[in-house]
């Protein structure tokens, strides 16, 4: 896999940066691993490639098996339910799904931004429907209650469409492939790897978050509840997340040889998904998590307002406190 298909800067890749990387994961895991009293921090994670970094790392063993447990659910839903009940510590969803949890009350930090979707979420439709317009009357499945929505309302406004002329189906994302085989629905609102299978099953794209640049971003949060009593954990976890990312780079056939499984695609999948995301460097994870004026509290503030617009968020939710960067490695000088 070339570095630029994930859009790795240079200096992230850089081998000095990296012997920062592996030497605070082997810290943090051997810490974790000497005596800790620490609990394992529970993960929820569902089926997205970004995400599966962290399966990729658990694989490698870059972390401690005792330390964190993956949580494997099926959709963003699941995820969420998981984060409110607090039956989990921490989890992968994306941002909006973030300020929608604590909307909910659920207080939240991320710790790590993992990518941004530039063209693996899409809306696909059944052939004969050839542009957005075409929609208008048709059946509309989606995940309403996750990323879907935000997907959903950028869709619309760029058709000139409101929410009343399409008729919506309550799909979630893994139910996508099943509801648009069964023929019940016309177009679908979905993400990798289900637009890839979607795609080989003669489905077409009429709209992606190439459009909607830096609107869908991925994160790793945790309750801040959890944070005093899994620090080790979380500094491993974060680190081998790193770790992975350039084990991806470096061993790309190995790696989605151990991605492929997961995600349900065969090998030669793998590659063109990560393609469609770009990937958060550990450079990049500082200046969006770090200092005086974060870089993601603006895009977090700017995201709350619009979905307060859309109707997407009921009250304003405050970025303030939203980020926490010491779990992260260092950056080398």
């Amino acid at each position: 896999m070339n570095p630029a298909i994930l859009r790795l800067g240079a200096k992230h890749g850089s081998s000095a940066t990296w012997r920062h990387v592996l030497a605070a994961a082997a810290l943090a895991v051997l810490a974790g691993c000497a005596g800790s009293s620490e609990a394992p921090l529970r993960v929820a994670i569902s089926p997205w490639p970004g995400y599966q970094l962290l399966q990729l790392a658990q694989s490698q063993r870059y972390f401690d098996a005792a330390q964190v447990r993956l949580v494997e659910l099926v959709n963003a839903h699941q995820v969420s339910a998981q984060l409110r009940a607090g039956t989990v510590d921490a989890a992968t969803v994306t941002l909006d799904e973030t300020l929608a949890l604590m909307q909910d009350g659920v207080d939240l930090r991320v710790v790590l931004v993992m990518d941004a979707s530039n063209g693996a979420d899409a809306v696909l439709a059944r052939p004969g429907i050839t542009s957005l317009a075409d929609l208008r009357g048709k059946r509309v499945g989606v995940e309403t209650a996750a990323v879907g929505a935000v997907m959903l309302d950028a869709m619309l406004t760029a058709a000139g469409l409101a929410a009343t002329d399409v008729h919506l189906v309550n799909v979630s994302v893994n139910e996508s492939e099943a509801a648009y085989r069964d023929g019940k629905v016309d177009a679908v609102v979905t993400y990798e790897p289900a637009r890839t299978r979607l795609l080989e099953q003669g489905a077409h794209i009429l709209f992606d978050s190439r459009s909607i640049p830096g609107r869908i971003v991925d994160v790793l949060v945790v309750r801040a509840d959890a944070l005093d009593g899994h620090q080790r954990s979380l500094m491993a976890l974060v680190a081998a997340h790193f770790n992975a990312l350039e084990y991806l780079v470096r061993q790309p056939q190995d790696a989605a040889r151990q991605i492929a499984p997961v995600l349900g695609v065969t090998a030669d999948r793998v590659t063109p998904l990560y393609s469609r995301l770009k990937l958060s460097t550990l450079a990049e994870n500082h200046a969006l998590l770090s200092g005086s004026t974060p870089g993601l509290s603006p895009t977090a503030a700017e995201l709350g307002a619009l979905m307060l617009r859309q109707h997407l968020l009921q009250t304003a939710v405050s970025a303030d406190h939203l980020v926490e960067p010491k779990f992260l490695p260092p950056v080398a000088p």
